[in-house]
């Protein structure tokens, strides 16, 4: 029988995989700043409608800011800045692939902080992963116009993503009462003014009028769709599917990006690109496999806690 999460899944996943695209249109006529800003501040409208919408309010707590600041460096104004650079270098596929490492990362970072046990299956697959990013890499083969820069900024943006998954996993979503929507509301909040400052002291406009129609529709593909509509359709396939379902989206992700950067930006791919995926993919199938069983949340527990976590913004 069809899963009734099944169509939110894979509509979760066809925005995602097609960020990249935005990003890819976005970038051959804006600055990467212009782009992560813009898509900040369009997400970040979409989840504050949702807030208001569902009554709900923002957090009032300064520290709680105070960890919004921290967990936005790391889980929107880096890697959205980085992927939109890397972007000028690399196609829309292979961003999308290394986006798809980040399941790999965000283990890797909290192996470090001690607050996920140390397995033979989870350490088997961090290896694998690397021997992936490897082959993605093509290291056997010299890398020129700025490729090598391009893909290793894509790889630290997903790494990015790691770091800011442990960081809100330990600080935020593990203590906080809040629905996940208003803590998302939030960090992309902090994002925007981060954002718009760093943007201005780099003496870079935060809009740019003279852009073509097709940059302003993919920055509101980008942000409406990918940075703020996708979250609300993630929390919703999470509560339907659970958190260990949901996160095998990730697997989706460099198929969609595929899909529309090679029929519709006519990109190319070498062989070593969708096998260094497939490798990819296996490592973290063996990760989640080796990972023990979370206890399941109980009716009355809230979203946001330890055994009920929220998702971080991902997905490009």
């Amino acid at each position: 029988m069809l899963k009734p999460w099944l169509p939110g899944f894979l509509l979760l996943a066809a925005i995602w995989g097609n960020s990249f695209f935005f990003i890819k249109v976005a970038v051959e006529a804006l600055h990467p700043l212009q782009v992560s800003f813009g898509r900040m501040v369009v997400g970040a409208l979409v989840l504050l409608l949702a807030v208001l919408l569902g009554g709900r309010r923002l957090p009032r707590d300064p520290r709680l800011w105070g960890h919004f600041q921290v967990a936005s460096i790391v889980l929107t104004t880096l890697p959205f800045t980085l992927f939109a650079y890397g972007e000028q270098y690399v196609s829309s596929v292979v961003a999308a692939i290394w986006n798809a490492t980040t399941p790999l990362c965000t283990l890797a970072f909290t192996l470090l902080l001690r607050t996920e046990k140390a397995t033979t299956g989870r350490v088997a697959g961090l290896g694998l992963g690397f021997a992936g990013v490897m082959v993605v890499l093509g290291i056997w083969q010299p890398m020129g116009g700025g490729q090598l820069g391009g893909s290793l900024a894509c790889f630290a943006a997903a790494a990015c993503y790691g770091i800011g998954g442990a960081y809100m996993g330990r600080f935020i979503t593990g203590r906080r009462p809040e629905p996940p929507v208003v803590l998302a509301a939030g960090q992309l909040l902090s994002g925007a003014v981060q954002l718009a400052v760093i943007t201005l002291l780099a003496g870079v406009p935060l809009v740019d009028p003279h852009a073509p129609a097709a940059v302003w529709w993919s920055l509101a593909g980008l942000g409406g769709l990918g940075t703020g509509l996708a979250y609300l359709l993630l929390y919703w396939v999470q509560v339907r599917a659970g958190v260990t379902t949901t996160s095998t989206v990730t697997y989706l992700l460099p198929v969609f990006a595929a899909i529309s950067g090679v029929a519709v930006l006519n990109e190319g791919l070498s062989w070593n690109q969708p096998v260094g995926a497939a490798v990819i993919l296996a490592a973290i199938a063996l990760t989640q496999r080796a990972a023990p069983r979370p206890v399941p949340a109980q009716p009355e527990q809230v979203p946001g806690t330890p055994d009920h976590p929220a998702p971080t913004v991902n997905g490009g």
